[in-house]
């Protein structure tokens, strides 16, 4: 396994880790908030960090592997679950905006698998950059939010965060479903389908 591929392994430990610093004053104490938002803020630092540093090395020492487009992708969309479910756990993501996250995650899993059956795969396009930007930023501004909540004790930063964070989710929700559509677009002007047996 090289180096990128170890640095993607690394990631979808972290993330579970991450899980847990995110609940611990909820299934311990409260007094563990302040540790929980420091662990929090380390994870999800290494966590993004580790996204961007395998990528850059895989492509400038040409280390591009099939694993590596597989397990890549995975890790990135384990880590984004990851952030959101534990954001609607404490009521900051509202849970209409993950259901819609969760489906198009698995939906697009399964049609990539469709693909692969074909030896045909379907172009990147800006509605998936833009969905793939919208999921850090939400996902990065729900975990400020909640760390800063754990961190600071006065609540009068949350009136005008809070719409803030709702309007985020919300376009990352409609973000989701417009790269869902024109991937599923995509492979219909494709032909691809059309080779499957039923």
């Amino acid at each position: 396994m090289n180096l990128p591929n170890k640095i993607t392994v690394a990631r979808i430990i972290l993330t579970p880790l991450f899980f847990i610093s995110f609940f611990l004053p909820v299934w311990f104490s409260e007094n563990l908030g302040v540790l929980s938002a420091v662990l929090m803020l380390v994870l999800w630092a290494l966590i993004e960090i580790s996204d961007l540093a395998d990528g850059i090395i895989a492509r400038k020492h040409n280390l591009v592997t099939d694993l590596g487009k597989v397990m890549d992708p995975f890790s990135d969309t384990l880590a984004r679950l990851t952030y959101f479910v534990s954001l609607v756990a404490v009521d900051v993501m509202p849970v209409w905006a993950f259901i819609i996250i969760m489906y198009r995650e698995f939906s697009i899993v399964f049609l990539r698998m469709l693909m692969m059956k074909t030896g045909k795969a379907v172009a990147a396009n800006i509605w998936g950059k833009t969905k793939a930007v919208m999921y850090a930023v939400s996902g990065i501004a729900g975990i400020f939010y909640v760390s800063a909540d754990r961190l600071i004790r006065t609540a009068s930063w949350k009136s005008m965060a809070d719409p803030v964070l709702l309007a985020l989710f919300t376009v990352t929700a409609l973000a989701s479903l417009i790269s869902f559509f024109t991937y599923v677009s995509a492979m219909k002007r494709s032909g691809a389908l059309s080779t499957l047996s039923r």
